[in-house]
């Protein structure tokens, strides 16, 4: 039952989060403040404000993780461009992928809360609707000519 659980979960974690990126959101927009996502799920004014505090409290706390994380990656850089010690890079590496994890596991949580505020059929209607906006808005990958 919780492998199913996760399983489900997984593709939308990775889908939306981001809601959370600090780049630009998976959906590209805040899907909670979206009027059509708001009349598809039923959701409601006390929903939205809901999931919307938990985004900018996440948030608040990414962006500072994302500009120490974005130094820390800088700093790798150097010390592998300027041929480094590998002990000193392997510590680098640790130091950034210690940042990246904390910051994935907000990001999960984050998105885990927002889930928190749907109701079983709402989460249903969302993952509908996210499958469809991913198709709307599929990247060509690498290796697809343009």
């Amino acid at each position: 039952m919780r492998l199913t659980w996760a399983r489900r979960l997984l593709p939308l974690v990775f889908g939306l989060a981001l809601a959370a990126s600090i780049h630009g959101q998976s959906f590209g927009f805040a899907w909670w403040r979206d009027a059509q996502f708001q009349r598809e799920l039923g959701l409601s004014t006390e929903q939205s404000a809901r999931i919307d505090a938990i985004f900018q409290a996440a948030i608040s706390q990414l962006r500072p993780k994302k500009e120490e994380l974005d130094k820390q990656e800088d700093l790798l850089s150097q010390q592998i461009a300027a041929g480094a010690d590998e002990a000193l890079v392997t510590r680098q590496v640790d130091r950034v992928e210690a940042i990246r994890a904390h910051m994935n596991k907000m990001r999960t949580l984050m998105l885990l809360k927002e889930r928190q505020v749907l109701s079983p059929e709402q989460r249903v209607k969302l993952n509908k609707l996210h499958e469809q906006w991913e198709r709307d808005h599929k990247r060509p990958s690498r290796g697809d000519a343009r």
